[in-house]
């Protein structure tokens, strides 16, 4: 009875039966997959409820070094479908399909779902699956009774890939260009996704694939060098998953209709004179293109010191200085500038804003006037008013002939 005891708990445990992990497909993109084996596929099972099951393997059985095999192997389900699965133990073990359980994520799955299939062999039926809970699937383990760990399967549930949208692109003085997109209407596969941009020349060349993803943001591009001017390119993205592949519309541009800069250089704030209410601004144009033929138009946002809340001058055209009126008297303003070049080498289109440049900040005159005090300068300008009006109406009366002329009683 001790050595039966003893043979009931597995020799040996298979490391990988722990934890799922991710089995990548190839490509380049953001996310390494290499490509599904027989082992990795999935076929499509009867009835209308959208169940999956594993085609027939030689991994069907267990081997002399696993305890015991689950079939199907690491299937890929679509959300909703139906799976049934099998434990089937290895005669060395001296288990019967009766010693058995299963859990799911770590949670003991019911009773009811089981059925003995033969005397090695116990199923068990999963409905309406949701999508996996991690990415690198989740984890179907068979056990012996005593909590034993026999094999492991990973589940893959989720949706394949929707078309990518929104590409927008820019260029960096010309440089590089930079590409983002967004994933989809819904955008949660629940599966690893690889997302793969790639360019090409309009009329010729052939397809390249953009190598260093997540420079600007999750869903994002950067292609550092070798492009050509004056001949617009074709970009697009492909989403791949183990569901299938989707594929972007293709967007048309030429980098020179793309250009945004850095911001500009040089940003100094100072006061005009004692003005209370204004202040001027200047800045450089951006170093980086000065040896391009192009345009440049400038915006200007300033706010006071205790405000989160800009407020932006678009009308500041092609100038590099501005004066601000209107400003509060005493009063601290930070103030930042951008640009955006347009009509670089004659392109048409209007051009990409740059980043704003750092805030700089400068102050008001305080206002010398003294409130709740009476100003003897504005009662000296009021008498010298009255007096000249009244010479101008006692003129009027002398010389009318016939004028409506308004009372002089002031």
């Amino acid at each position: 009875m001790a050595s039966h005891a003893k043979a009931a708990k597995p020799a040996y445990i298979n490391p990988r039966h722990l934890i799922c992990l991710h089995r990548r497909w190839g490509g380049g993109g953001q996310g390494d997959f290499r490509q599904p084996t027989d082992r990795d596929a999935a076929i499509p099972g009867g009835g209308s409820s959208g169940s999956v099951r594993r085609a027939p393997l030689d991994c069907s059985l267990p081997s002399a070094a696993d305890p015991a095999v689950i079939s199907p192997q690491d299937p890929t389900l679509v959300i909703g479908s139906s799976l049934t699965a099998a434990c089937t133990v290895n005669s060395d073990s001296h288990l019967s399909a009766e010693d058995l359980y299963w859990t799911l994520n770590g949670r003991r799955l019911p009773a009811e779902s089981y059925k003995v299939l033969n005397a090695s062999t116990l199923s068990v039926a999963l409905a309406h699956l949701n999508g996996s809970k991690q990415q690198s699937g989740d984890n179907l383990v068979c056990h012996s009774r005593d909590g034993g760990i026999l094999a492991g399967s990973c589940l893959y549930v989720g949706l394949p890939p929707e078309k990518p949208v929104n590409i927008t692109c820019w260029s960096k003085n010309m440089k590089d260009l930079t590409c983002k997109w967004a994933p989809g209407t819904e955008g949660e596969t629940y599966l690893h996704t690889n997302y793969t941009l790639k360019y090409k020349l309009r009329w010729y060349g052939r397809d390249n694939t953009c190598q260093e993803y997540h420079t600007a943001g999750l869903y994002s591009c950067h292609i550092p060098k070798d492009l050509a001017l004056f001949t617009p390119y074709e970009i697009w993205v492909e989403a791949s998953n183990r569901l299938g592949v989707a594929v972007s519309d293709v967007v048309m541009l030429d980098v020179l209709d793309v250009v945004t800069t850095d911001p500009p250089a040089d940003v100094h704030v100072s006061r005009v004179g004692d003005l209370e209410d204004q202040l001027s601004v200047r800045w450089t144009s951006p170093p980086a293109l000065k040896d391009f033929l192009f345009q440049a138009k400038y915006q200007i946002q300033y706010r006071v010191e205790d405000s989160s809340e800009w407020k932006v001058v678009d009308d500041v055209g092609n100038q590099t200085s501005c004066r601000l009126a209107g400003l509060r008297p005493g009063t601290v303003y930070f103030v930042q500038v951008r640009c955006n070049p347009f009509g670089i080498y004659g392109s048409k289109k209007s051009g990409i804003w740059s980043d704003w440049s750092n805030p700089t900040a400068a102050s008001t005159p305080r206002s010398e006037r003294i409130p709740g005090v009476c100003d003897p300068k504005s009662g000296e300008q009021n008498s010298t008013l009255r007096r000249e009006l009244k010479q101008f109406f006692g003129w009027g009366k002398k010389h009318a002939h016939g004028w409506v002329l308004p009372s002089d009683k002031l």
